[in-house]
């Protein structure tokens, strides 16, 4: 009996450290919105430029909204963790407008043979009303909440109906990465921080009425807002695209 209680009480300690371990990670990746936001750009434009992310590029015109996560962190050792932060961008289905960002938070905790670390860069293409409207919640999990599959890679692939597309590139240890199960949040104080005032997720993705100027350059990169812009810096060769 008391072994037991010790094996839980073990068990709890772990996923305690590694919630808090994942909480780091997100917090270090960038110190400001405005960095996040331009990291996202940076982002978007080597993925629209990536020959591996041929139906990604063809077809970005189709999604109600964007998720763009410039860099998600994980590692484990038999208990894993992943954490990221990013920017949400949504098109208004009457006039095809882009929303400013607004941001989120996405973690996860996995248990199995898993040791090592890398980092990847993941867009959730979101293509249903629902999966849309989940963003407009207090928290939701991928893959409960929410369907999702991994997008396809050729330009003529077979593409499942899901709410939400995930394609991404990682580096690292692993190989590959599924998000699969992932909490994702808004950041409420970043909102707010961006854009000077307390705004709601709806305010920013739906109702459109939440505009910051430093964010001018990621808009413009959205499908049907006319040509890519010049990059503000140099982006990292692509990695290898992720499994599932």
């Amino acid at each position: 009996m008391f072994s037991q209680q010790k094996q839980l009480t073990g068990i709890l300690t772990l996923i305690l450290v590694l919630t808090v371990g994942i909480t780091t990670l997100q917090a270090r990746g960038f110190d400001k919105p405005e960095q996040l936001v331009l990291q996202s750009e940076g982002v978007f434009k080597s993925f629209m430029n990536d020959p591996n992310m041929e139906w990604f590029r063809k077809n970005i015109d189709r999604a109600k909204g964007i998720f763009i996560v410039p860099q998600m962190l994980r590692g484990g050792f038999f208990i894993g963790g992943s954490g990221g932060s990013g920017v949400v961008l949504a098109r208004d289905p009457q006039t095809g407008e882009w929303s400013y960002p607004a941001f989120y938070t996405i973690g996860s905790i996995s248990f199995g043979l898993q040791m090592g670390a890398d980092a990847s860069e993941i867009i959730l293409m979101i293509m249903t009303n629902s999966g849309m409207e989940a963003f407009l919640s207090t928290e939701f999990k991928l893959g409960g909440d929410i369907s999702i599959a991994a997008g396809p890679v050729g330009a003529s692939a077979k593409v499942q109906t899901v709410d939400i597309l995930a394609f991404g590139r990682s580096k690292g240890a692993f190989g590959g990465l599924s998000v699969e199960g992932a909490i994702i949040a808004p950041r409420h104080e970043w909102n707010e921080m961006y854009y000077g005032r307390p705004v709601l997720p709806a305010d920013i993705l739906i109702r459109h009425s939440a505009r910051n100027p430093q964010a001018d350059n990621l808009v413009a990169a959205m499908p049907g807002t006319g040509v890519l812009l010049p990059e503000r810096k140099k982006v990292k060769a692509p990695g290898k695209p992720l499994g599932y």
